[in-house]
């Protein structure tokens, strides 16, 4: 049991950390301009290019996870873009009490992201991946 554990929770944990990267980056092309617009309404600058970035960063980032391949690349990349997403779109202290609780949800929920992207980088892909880490 110990074995199967070692050798398929890597891939399953890879995989379900970066499901939501990916659904997200593609769900992102299909909703451009109204993701665009509540880039803008946070006061994101230079809308268009970030959000690009943004898609790129998301969908490429979850590839290389799931794959495992330069995994460690990938997870860096995710780590360092949702720094910035977690502090501006997310900012919770900052909203009138009635929107706080679900934004300081989502804060959070990017910082425990976060913390997986950290694992990935200080131990690579594991078994069952395309490695080249």
């Amino acid at each position: 049991m110990n074995a199967m554990l070692k050798e398929w929770a890597p891939v399953v944990g890879r995989i379900m950390l970066a499901l939501i990267f990916l659904t997200s980056g593609l769900s992102k092309i299909s909703g451009f301009e109204g993701t665009a617009g509540y880039m803008a309404s946070k006061g994101v600058p230079l809308v268009n290019i970030a959000l690009v970035l943004t898609i790129i960063i998301e969908v490429g980032g979850a590839a290389m996870i799931i794959l495992g391949y330069k995994a460690r690349i990938g997870a860096a990349a995710l780590f360092l873009w949702m720094i910035p997403v977690t502090l501006i779109m997310h900012n919770f202290w900052a909203l009138p009490e009635a929107a706080k609780q679900i934004q300081m949800i989502m804060f959070m929920k990017n910082i425990s992201m976060m913390g997986g992207m950290l694992l990935i980088i200080a131990f690579g892909s594991g078994p069952k991946s395309l490695k080249a880490n």
